[in-house]
């Protein structure tokens, strides 16, 4: 007798890793681990700066995450050694019947730098998004960490009105919490037009610098000209910005406005914006 046959469903999926390490020798800082597997790598190390900061361009050669997919990124800075870490355009997340991941584990020596600056994440409504951030400081290791979230695409006419994305950031420093967030947008929420909630505007952004600044240079970051609704806090040992605007790009463009201001302040060089930004 022969039995129906039940066809399988399968959804195909990537699951990607990619494993960075960075060391100083003398004056320069260089990589000294580059381990990758599936579709995640870096381009060639760039030293636009000079050899003392190296910076490595993160590349998703997919162009986007579905559901199923998972991309697990590490990067361990040694001591008194200095990467940049950004990427070459948004990361975006597709509608989806299912989560998506993505992990992110780095870890800076003392007397290290890690600068970590990624374009835009733009979660398409529909898609399931979830991500997980840790961040481990030893000694007086300093961090510059940036995220911009756009949910839905306005420019499409697309509002976030199904799925989810989720998010949460851990920093330590020597074994104690710094800063601890999360972050849950669904879609449709009543969030994402109140007032105590993103009040309309589709972008949220975060930038998080380790160390603390004159009040005078706080003020002038605050005083910034604008097309975002933002603000800064200094905290004991972390200053804090975060803005609500209508464009990726208006969040990304004021991110770099106080990088500016504050990479010299903070972590001694002048800021110098990567090429890839304007291409």
């Amino acid at each position: 007798m022969n039995l129906p046959v039940t066809p399988l469903l399968y959804t195909p999926s990537w699951h990607a890793r990619l494993e960075l390490g960075y060391e100083r020798f003398g004056d320069s800082t260089r990589p000294t681990l580059r381990r990758h597997l599936g579709p995640l790598r870096v381009q060639k190390h760039l030293y636009a700066e000079g050899p003392e900061v190296c910076q490595h361009i993160i590349v998703h050669p997919p162009g986007g995450i579905a559901g199923g997919d998972r991309l697990d990124i590490s990067a361990r800075v040694g001591a008194d050694a200095w990467a940049q870490l950004t990427s070459p355009g948004a990361a975006k997340w597709y509608r989806a019947a299912s989560p998506a991941y993505q992990t992110l584990a780095l870890s800076v020596a003392p007397g290290a730098t890690l600068e970590w600056m990624p374009q835009e994440t733009i979660v398409y409504s529909a898609a399931q998004a979830e991500l997980e951030t840790s961040i481990d400081l030893q000694g007086d290791a300093r961090l510059l960490y940036w995220d911009i979230v756009a949910v839905g695409r306005p420019a499409a006419a697309e509002r976030f009105d199904r799925g989810h994305f989720q998010s949460r950031l851990q920093i330590r420093r020597d074994g104690r919490l710094l800063w601890h967030e999360r972050q849950r947008v669904e879609g449709n929420d009543g969030l994402l037009d109140s007032p105590i909630g993103l009040n309309g505007k589709p972008v949220f952004a975060t930038l998080l610098v380790t160390g603390e600044i004159e009040p005078a240079l706080l003020e002038q970051c605050r005083e910034r000209s604008t097309r975002v609704r933002g603000d800064l806090s200094q905290l004991p040992g972390l200053l804090v910005a975060r803005c609500l605007a209508d464009e990726a790009l208006h969040a990304r463009d004021w991110l770099i406005e106080l990088w500016t201001l504050l990479r010299p302040a903070l972590l001694g060089r002048e800021a110098l914006a990567p090429r890839i930004w304007s291409t």
